[in-house]
């Protein structure tokens, strides 16, 4: 947080992704991305009124600045608000889809595709949490065909996979704040890659 105060963050054309360990502040760097932005940070649109628990970071003064002409539509999906937006989302009407009536990674990814069809900036805060192998290749599918339509796209994951989005830029998030870094360099690659050669002997070095 003191480094986005200090620093700021320029988003850059296409996609950003933050890689991290469970308590790193990837999810925080993201909602305070979606208040500074306007966006609900429980999920939704600047025009989603739902709310649970507040428990989200105040804006902390950063200020957005916007190139001309930008679009100013924007979307925040985050995986452990998604039942509640769901709900919300059903409650008003008008979808011709019931999402709990889809497994949690089929609904995600029609609330993605619906929302997310144009320019814009779009937050997803670890949607590889809902998705399969199959289910993130789609997402990334869906991600590369929005960057193509000149949308902005942030994203939090674990996944090796949605990490290696194709002309993403890449950012490490831990105790030294937020740092460039490239898929092959991520711990995350290396422990798969350890733990796809040999899993039995991976699992068996833990202790």
């Amino acid at each position: 947080m003191a480094q986005l105060v200090d620093e700021g963050l320029e988003l850059p054309a296409g996609a950003l992704v933050l890689v991290g360990e469970n308590g790193s502040g990837k999810s925080t760097v993201m909602e305070l991305l979606a208040v500074t932005l306007g966006l609900n940070p429980e999920g939704g649109s600047r025009n989603t009124r739902m709310s649970t628990r507040p428990s989200e970071p105040e804006s902390l003064g950063l200020i957005v600045e916007r190139s001309p002409g930008a679009s100013r539509w924007g979307y925040f999906l985050r995986d452990e608000t998604l039942h509640g937006l769901y709900s919300h989302l059903e409650s008003v009407g008008g979808e011709p889809t019931s999402f709990h009536e889809l497994s949690h990674g089929e609904a995600f990814l029609e609330v993605l595709t619906s929302r997310a069809a144009g320019r814009g900036t779009y937050l997803l805060d670890e949607p590889d949490a809902a998705l399969s192998f199959g289910g993130s290749l789609a997402l990334v599918s869906h991600l590369l065909a929005l960057v193509d339509r000149g949308a902005q796209v942030v994203v939090a994951t674990h996944s090796p996979v949605v990490a290696a989005l194709p002309g993403a830029t890449l950012l490490e998030v831990g105790e030294w704040g937020l740092r460039p870094t490239t898929w092959e360099e991520l711990e995350l690659t290396r422990s798969w890659r350890q733990f796809l050669g040999a899993p039995g002997s991976f699992l068996r070095h833990l202790g």
